[in-house]
């Protein structure tokens, strides 16, 4: 049987998400890995699940196991209700919905706001995982300009005034790919266009907790509350495979991503939620935190440290304040999948930086590179490696 004739037209705008193919390639044994984007083991709250796990049983019995709201289990929302409150934003539990991890949210709004053709304005670089998620819909990307502080107020608004963008997706800090952060006055240029032309926002936020230096800056959300979609995890800062996503939506939004829920999945894992709902209402997130940056912070300063030392005076890379990656970018004609190849051929990965543009033809000689998931000497030895290899391509 001809399966392939059974598929739907849509499945020609999905691929394998090259991320994912890459790390295929980095799990083989001595690899060194600076491609994925993943928590590190060792963050994890291990010390306390077995306590969480009995609270939960205790607290909330068999409905910890039950079938439970399409829009979240309650006690959840209520705890991220108040969690949200401390970095500027008001919403009240009910205007919070759960689904599994945010790139359930990502797929869910590519269902319900686009149609073929539409204009969605995004960052170049911006984040795969949004790419995959948005390309089976066929929309038209619009490029956005960014340099050192993000996206360019001026390149989102001349995107806007050409009419038709159905709405705009934005990491407003330490940026995937980039680890960049946008400044505080750029935020509220950002909200004020977006509230001139009347555009939604999507604006995806899994890293502000993970800050090793500086002041928070509050999201964009809390400059137009009305126009933003805002959009989080708890896997940076619990654990991933808990699949804890949660959204803030305008209501017409929220109510339409809802719908789409209930068709995709019903609700997400009760059990899951209740040990985070738990995780939070405890202050075991205000107690870990520091935890997880004592781990991160320290393989940050070490990447950094090794990129002055050992990659060409020709390349130039991000300085962020947090977050889980930094992004290089060498002379135009660098070839940096030369560059990856060589490097896994020596047990080093990471992600060339093509795979985050809608353009084809663009990043040729740019770079993401991850430090969480390596302890500070590999790192350092990683680095090596491509400034070694990068010095070879050039």
């Amino acid at each position: 049987m001809r399966f392939e004739n059974l598929l739907a037209t849509r499945t020609l705008k999905m691929h394998d998400n090259a991320i994912r193919e890459i790390l295929k390639v980095v799990s083989r044994p001595g690899m060194i890995s600076l491609a994925g984007g993943i928590p590190a083991p060792e963050s994890f709250p291990m010390d306390i699940m077995d306590e969480l796990s009995a609270q939960v049983i205790r607290k909330y019995g068999w409905s910890a196991f039950q079938y439970d709201l399409t829009e979240g289990f309650m006690p959840l929302r209520e705890a991220l209700s108040g969690h949200l409150e401390e970095k500027g934003i008001l919403a009240s539990p009910e205007e919070i919905i759960i689904a599994s991890g945010s790139q359930g949210f990502l797929d869910a709004l590519g269902k319900v706001l686009i149609t073929r053709g539409d204009r969605v304005a995004v960052e170049a670089p911006t984040y795969l995982g949004a790419i995959s998620a948005f390309a089976p819909y066929e929309p038209e990307y619009i490029r956005l300009d960014t340099d050192e502080d993000g996206v360019v107020p001026a390149a989102l608004e001349r995107a806007l005034a050409s009419g038709g963008v159905k709405f705009v997706y934005l990491v407003p800090t330490f940026q995937n790919p980039t680890g960049r952060t946008i400044s505080m006055g750029r935020r509220i240029q950002i909200a004020g266009i977006i509230r001139k032309y009347d555009t939604l926002l999507v604006e995806d936020d899994p890293y502000s907790d993970l800050r090793y230096r500086g002041e928070p800056l509050p999201p964009i959300k809390s400059f137009a509350p009305k126009h933003v979609v805002y959009v989080s995890t708890l896997s940076k800062v619990l654990a991933p495979g808990l699949r804890i996503g949660f959204a803030a939506a305008p209501r017409l939004i929220r109510e339409w991503l809802v719908r789409v829920k209930q068709g995709t999945d019903l609700h997400t894992g009760t059990f899951s939620q209740a040990l985070a709902a738990e995780y939070l209402f405890g202050g075991y997130l205000e107690r870990h935190l520091p935890e997880i940056i004592s781990i991160y912070r320290p393989r940050q300063e070490a990447m950094t440290a090794a990129l002055a030392d050992y990659f060409p005076e020709t390349m130039r890379w991000s300085r962020p304040e947090g977050g889980m990656f930094i992004w290089a970018e060498g002379p135009e004609d660098l070839d940096m999948e030369k560059v990856y190849h060589g490097a896994v051929g020596r047990n080093t990965a990471f992600v060339p930086g093509k795979y985050f543009y809608v353009d084809k033809g663009e990043g040729e000689a740019t770079m993401r590179l991850n430090y969480t998931m390596a302890g500070e000497e590999d790192i350092r030895c990683a680095v090596k490696v491509l400034g070694e290899e990068i010095a070879k391509a050039m």
